[in-house]
């Protein structure tokens, strides 16, 4: 089994909740706003404030990177259900724009059902 975490653009959590359910991925843990950055050195917020021309953002511009918000989704699925998660996830949330997230890909050892004490694959949605 594996975990599949997401890093994704706020405004796409609803859709990516959509399409993994169409997918048969219905279970998943979503936080509600983490913060981070990639590469890129430009906070698009602030680019889109200084075109406005606030001058609170225009001030900002130049004092470097700023963490941008984002939503972090976590998934848990059988082996055989890594690949259509991986795909759902880039097919709903690709603009091709930089900011598009990441996905990682962890191996998980166990995972158990607390109500009934089972572990394993079972404890997974594995329809």
């Amino acid at each position: 089994m594996k975990e599949v975490m997401a890093v994704i653009r706020m405004n796409k959590i609803n859709e990516t909740k959509r399409a993994l359910s169409k997918a048969g991925i219905s279970s998943f843990t979503a936080t509600g706003k983490v913060l981070g950055r990639g590469k890129g050195l430009v906070d698009f917020s602030l680019l889109e404030g200084a075109k406005a021309g606030y001058q609170e953002a225009i001030a900002q511009l130049g004092q470097g990177p700023r963490l941008i918000s984002k939503r972090l989704l976590t998934v848990v699925v059988p082996d055989n259900k890594v690949n259509v998660t991986v795909k759902t996830i880039i097919q709903t949330n690709q603009t091709g724009k930089s900011g598009d997230g990441k996905i990682f890909v962890l191996p998980v050892i166990d995972a158990f059902k607390i109500r009934t004490k089972e572990n394993g694959d079972p404890v997974l949605d594995n329809d």
